[in-house]
């Protein structure tokens, strides 16, 4: 093994708006890769919709160049991660390319249950962590807490942990120091073979797949033949640059270093996180360990609202699933809302903004059906099979048992919260493993509960039972058996499939009486009374009626006998009744929205 002692490759990880972005924002002044009249806030986040929440959505690989205080000089390429659990992947796949990860904490929150996850994340990959307290310029900082906070909870020890306001740039400049000295640098094997790991990809409407790539041994240059190892595809090197932060040709691609290559790829699916390229006339004999397979835990419907939108979709999402691995979709139809595709997403936070990705970027107008989990069924002749959408539910005479994903979450409260926090994790069905005191005013509850369950509203509930405090992170935990029943909605006698859902035997009633309530607000009335019903295995078990627009047929009916009203109305009601029969009942876009709001 070769060390390359003047090249530092790390990451910067954190709990949702501690301060990563800021940092980065400082590190890239400071070694002025970026000049002064070019900088804008959260450089890094080049998405509009990541500057418009404050977040980042995707990791983005920046070389910066520094002369320490001995004169030596020093390549650092940094990562900038994003914070929500929902990307996670993003993180994890970040620190493959890294040998150190700076952990960044809030000096006036301290560590949050993200803080601690991506702690253990870091430590998983092997990585140098240094714990980095920023925002000490707060008048509610209070660093000595924070360090004692991170050498307890995190075990990482913390007295000389550089403390730094990222925004004034208050000791970033000493920080720079500390990456060089403590973070290692990257080893190599030189043992003659070329291997770079790929980490992330982006498609570029004119030049095809641009590939991140970190070059573990050998050197990549333009005109190389190169191998994907994994998915056994060939492609000509056309280009090889770093990020300054934008993509900058370089002649060649040396060890150690973090940049991207661009080939003769042109599909979208052709690359995979984790992927080896080799030389095609040299290849490696073996792969370098790739990246753990991502599945998503959350899937949802998502339709076009003008259907001839269909192919327009599916360019989009076909581009969207290069820049994002962690998001799937496969083709699927509806009686209610024509084609479109099934998805699959890390969470909540992940369908929201992969839907409006497909607003803004592609000009696409979408709706999504209810989020569902993948459930495991098993029949009575002893087979079993994965769904993830309730229209796929067998007979419930050939159903044995229904299984669901568990989680185990992490919650971080304020002590005076515990009794509501605790009170809510029940309230889902929730059971609680354990708590622990992490100092004086906060508490880490640790307890297991049915992903189903977070799915739409726990988090914001959370926020608002802990005056916004309370922060949560979450593992699956594999599979329990549950008590699950198949929830169909009917509007005049027919099954919406687009409303069906699976839900616990115990919530059932009450989740069907809110959705009948939520359509019977937004479907206008028709010409004829429309009964809305929520039934399991065709037993109703909640009920609302759209009563019909009734035109007045007496009006021109003045004086004379009674009867002669009565034969009008009479005939009224004989129309409105073949009316019914034969009639449809028109659903408007904002009912799908309507009953995905109302809360569980």
């Amino acid at each position: 093994m070769r060390t390359l002692p003047n090249i530092r490759n790390f990451c910067i990880i954190a709990h949702i708006d501690h301060g990563k972005s800021t940092l980065a924002d400082r590190l890239l002044m400071l070694t002025h890769t970026i000049e002064e009249r070019n900088f804008q806030n959260q450089v890094l986040d080049s998405m509009d919709l990541e500057r418009e929440r404050g977040i980042t959505i995707k990791s983005h690989p920046v070389t910066m160049k520094y002369v320490a205080r001995d004169g030596v000089e020093y390549e650092l390429n940094l990562l900038d991660t994003p914070g929500h659990v929902d990307f996670t992947y993003e993180v994890s796949r970040s620190m493959v390319a890294c040998e150190g990860a700076l952990l960044v904490v809030d000096a006036g929150q301290g560590v949050e249950a993200q803080t601690v996850a991506n702690a253990y994340l870091a430590v998983e990959n092997n990585l140098e962590i240094v714990p980095v307290i920023n925002k000490i310029d707060l008048p509610s900082a209070n660093p000595e807490v924070v360090a004692r906070q991170i050498e307890e909870i995190l075990s990482i020890p913390a007295a000389d942990a550089p403390r730094i306001s990222a925004k004034s740039g208050l000791g970033v400049a000493d920080l720079l120091e500390t990456i060089v000295q403590r973070l290692p640098p990257p080893k190599t094997r030189d043992d003659g073979f070329v291997r770079a790991l790929v980490f992330d990809s982006v498609y570029d409407a004119f030049r095809g797949v641009v590939v991140y790539v970190r070059v573990m041994d050998g050197e990549l240059k333009a005109g190389d033949r190169v191998d994907l190892m994994n998915s056994g595809l060939s492609s000509d090197v056309k280009e090889v640059g770093r990020f300054h932060p934008g993509m900058e040709p370089v002649p060649v691609l040396k060890t150690g270093q973090v940049g991207y290559l661009i080939g003769t790829l042109k599909s979208a699916g052709d690359i995979k996180s984790g992927d080896t390229i080799t030389l095609t006339q040299h290849p490696a004999p073996e792969a370098l360990p790739g990246m753990r397979e991502i599945h998503p835990m959350v899937f949802s419907g998502v339709y076009p609202v003008n259907t001839s939108d269909y192919e327009k979709l599916k360019a989009g999402m076909d581009r969207l699933r290069l820049n994002d691995s962690a998001f799937t979709y496969q083709p699927e139809s509806s009686v209610a809302l024509g084609f479109g595709f099934r998805c699959g997403f890390l969470g909540l936070l992940h369908l929201e903004i992969v839907q409006e990705r497909l607003r803004r970027e592609f000009d696409l107008d979408v709706i999504s059906t209810y989020p569902s989990v993948v459930y495991r069924v098993f029949l009575k002749d002893g087979t079993m099979e994965e769904i993830d959408n309730p229209i796929r539910l067998q007979d419930p005479s050939r159903i044995d048992h229904l299984e669901e994903p568990m989680i185990r979450a992490y919650i971080i409260c304020q002590n005076e919260n515990i009794g509501d926090v605790m009170k809510l994790v029940m309230d889902r069905r929730g059971v609680m493993d354990k708590t622990e005191t992490l100092d004086g005013q906060r508490v880490m509850l640790t307890c297991t509960m049915p992903l189903n369950e977070i799915l739409i509203d726990f988090h914001d509930y959370l926020k608002s039972v802990s005056r916004g405090y309370a922060s949560m992170d979450y593992e699956h935990t594999g599979y329990v058996k549950s008590d699950l029943v198949k929830m169909d909605i009917m509007l005049n006698g027919e099954v919406v499939d687009a409303f069906s859902c699976i839900i616990h035997k115990d919530k059932a009633v009450y989740r069907g009486r809110q959705m009948c309530e939520a359509l019977k607000d937004v479907i206008p009335p028709h010409m004829f009374a429309i009964p809305i019903q929520a039934a399991i295995n065709k037993t109703v078990i909640a009920r609302e009626t759209i009563r019909a627009m009734r035109k007045d047929v007496t009006a021109k009916c003045y004086g004379g006998d009674i009867s002669r009203k009565r034969k009008l109305l009479e005939r009224q009601k004989e129309g409105k009744k073949r009316m019914k029969e034969i009639g449809s009942v028109r659903v408007p876009q904002e009912a799908f929205i309507s009953v995905l709001k109302t809360t569980g």
